[in-house]
């Protein structure tokens, strides 16, 4: 059977029965659409997350306080309320780790900010000098927090975008107002840059105040929460990571390292987690969409067969005046992948536009790359000849005389 031939049997045999040859199709465009969509939430998902981790710094390195359970990094529940770091233990960290660039040492808390009758609950950050360093944070109006700052135990207070605008409204003026953070009156000197959301909490919506400020009249004590290193390079984090680890357990007196009063985590490794778990749920997303596809599929064997059943006769006349179990097979796995084809270029304009529609009214990240399109098609070609095989075989079996006699 010519190439031609085939082709054009085979949009005569689809054509006859538009409408179950569309609900056909459908199967396979919700399917591939699906699998599109579900692939494109994830990656994003995957992208917007990798983006904030490095968002949040250059070559971190985070030192918090809490005990680890072993070598892993599995901490201890109480970790949020430990008090094992100092800003001693910063010090130490900057003068004596030689491949430290930057060390900021800070202290965390959510606080109810007051202002001009307004108020907001943002997360307060007490801290130095080299914070802007060490966490990527950029001035936009003003200053940041000074050493003199630090040392005068100055109420100096340096607003996220997010909260100047919350407290001030949008774009207001905001440099030298005054806020009020659990009673104590502090002044606005500078407004950072806006940098998003974030995984790890939104630098927009922060208060950043000194740190000797915040450890006297704001936590009342002199410990601190997490202390952020910024590495020479990446070859280097390693090496960072250990001599710190090595540091801090002969300050605290610590003769076995399982058994030490904080923990430390790098930036790859958050990045390495994150991309894990983000990883794990775009394959589940991808499998949910997948079972469209199984469902599309086994509407087309469903289709092919009663086709094959509807003509019966006319498989049996084609065989008694010439035609080979080859041809047979032919003209109706082309059937089948002709569906599949069909519904696949079409899925694949469905997908893009429904990872389109959820990043625009869902507000939620998406993207679509070109791995995703090729597997989804892919895969529905592979389920247009694995789900027609079986009926094209069927047909191509049929014995003549009993087909021809087929009522």
């Amino acid at each position: 059977m010519k190439i031609s031939d085939l082709i054009e049997e085979t949009y005569s045999s689809l054509t006859v029965n538009k409408m179950r040859s569309g609900l056909t199709i459908l199967g396979i465009v919700i399917g591939i659409g699906s699998v599109i969509a579900m692939v494109s939430i994830g990656q994003g998902a995957q992208n917007s997350i990798e983006s904030s981790i490095q968002s949040i710094g250059s070559n971190l390195i985070l030192v918090m306080p809490g005990a680890q359970k072993g070598p892993g990094m599995e901490i201890s529940s109480g970790r949020g309320s430990a008090q094992s770091l100092t800003r001693d233990d910063a010090d130490a960290i900057a003068k004596q780790v030689g491949s430290a660039k930057a060390v900021a040492p800070e202290i965390s808390r959510r606080y109810q900010v007051v202002a001009r009758g307004t108020n907001t609950n943002v997360s307060v950050i007490g801290t130095t000098a080299s914070y802007p360093e060490v966490r990527n944070v950029e001035i936009d109006e003003g200053s940041f927090i000074t050493d003199q700052n630090v040392r005068s135990l100055s109420r100096a207070a340096v607003l996220g975008p997010t909260t100047r605008d919350d407290l001030f409204g949008a774009g207001a003026e905001a440099i030298g107002q005054s806020i009020r953070i659990n009673k104590v009156n502090f002044t606005v000197v500078g407004i950072t840059k806006a940098k998003g959301g974030s995984g790890f909490g939104s630098q927009d919506d922060m208060v950043f105040v000194p740190l000797s400020t915040a450890q006297k009249f704001l936590a009342g004590g002199d410990y601190v929460t997490t202390i952020s290193v910024e590495a020479q390079d990446q070859n280097s984090m390693s090496d960072v990571q250990q001599q710190i680890s090595d540091l801090l357990t002969q300050r605290h007196h610590i003769s076995d390292a399982q058994a030490a009063d904080f923990s430390i985590l790098n930036q790859t490794d958050i990045a390495a987690t994150a991309s894990s778990v983000t990883g794990t749920l775009t394959m589940l997303l991808g499998a949910i969409g997948g079972i469209s596809l199984v469902v599309g599929g086994i509407g087309i064997m469903n289709m092919m067969l009663t086709t094959v059943t509807e003509r019966t006769r006319e498989i049996g006349l084609r065989k008694a005046i010439g035609a080979k179990k080859k041809d047979i097979n032919s003209q109706f796995l082309a059937e089948s992948i002709m569906l599949t084809f069909l519904g696949g270029i079409i899925g694949i304009v469905f997908g893009w536009l429904a990872a389109s529609a959820v990043s625009k009214f869902a507000g939620i990240s998406t993207s679509v790359s070109p791995a995703s399109v090729l597997l989804a098609f892919g895969v529905s070609a592979a389920i247009g000849i694995v789900f027609g095989y079986y009926p094209a075989r069927r047909a191509a079996a049929l014995n003549p005389i009993e087909a021809l006699r087929y009522e």
